[in-house]
């Protein structure tokens, strides 16, 4: 079972070599490390061409548009592997996260995206939410994750058979993971796991968040929208 790391990044100098390295040790010789950078300014390219010189497994992509849906749809696409995880470029992965995952996926032929639970720490790696599960009330269902996500991408990971599901990505949904968790749970093949496999890292630049800032009158046309979006989707994967 091949896997594939869907990373997106910007302007990540600070933390991203945390990362890639947390990650790359979990990976055999024919998977496959995607970073789709969204034009950053400071020394994150260098550092990610540095790691295609020293390993195979590391492939650089420019994001063809901006902003951190687009950035993780370029990345996806160009992902070759049965198992495709996400990454952002702030967090520490588990040494347990890939084998526990792709383990889950052994025992449920018919689950396309696995989602794990995960420890929410700040700069220093200090815990600040013990557990994303408790934080955000996540479970899977549609309904439910229309009414308040809890789909957070750090921690999901798809089979290859989602992607042209959920590609391409719309550009008027809240959020890449909150389309992709939504998508699975249409086709009532997600699946939620106990195990706390990242440190997810936040900080003054983090480019998401834990907890939902939108306004009501926003929410409210997100979830028509998201609704319009997956009822259609769902009729097209007929």
């Amino acid at each position: 079972m091949k896997v594939s790391v869907a990373m997106a990044t910007y302007n990540g100098e600070k933390y991203l070599e945390q990362q890639i390295d947390s990650i790359l040790s979990q990976l055999g010789g024919d998977d496959e490390l995607i970073i789709s950078d969204d034009h950053s300014s400071d020394q994150t390219q260098a550092i990610i061409e540095r790691y295609m010189k020293e390993d195979h497994r590391v492939k650089f992509f420019l994001n063809e548009e901006s902003g951190v849906t687009s950035n993780f749809e370029n990345a996806i696409k160009r992902t070759r592997n049965e198992i495709i995880f996400l990454s952002d470029q702030d967090d520490i992965w588990k040494p347990e996260k890939v084998e526990t995952v792709k383990s889950y996926y052994e025992k449920n032929p018919n689950i396309q995206m696995i989602m794990s639970d995960i420890t929410v720490v700040d700069n220093q790696l200090n815990t600040t939410i013990e557990s994303f599960y408790e934080f955000r009330g996540s479970r899977a269902g549609v309904l439910k994750n229309i009414i308040k996500n809890s789909y957070i991408g750090c921690a999901m990971s798809f089979r290859k058979e989602l992607k042209v599901k959920i590609l391409p990505i719309p550009r008027n949904v809240p959020m890449h993971d909150m389309w992709i968790g939504l998508v699975a749970d249409m086709n009532k093949s997600a699946l939620l796991i106990p195990e706390k496999l990242i440190y997810y890292r936040r900080h003054d630049a983090t480019v998401t968040t834990v907890e939902n800032t939108s306004s009501w009158h926003e929410k409210l046309l997100w979830r028509y929208q998201i609704s319009t979006l997956l009822i259609n989707s769902k009729l097209k994967n007929k």
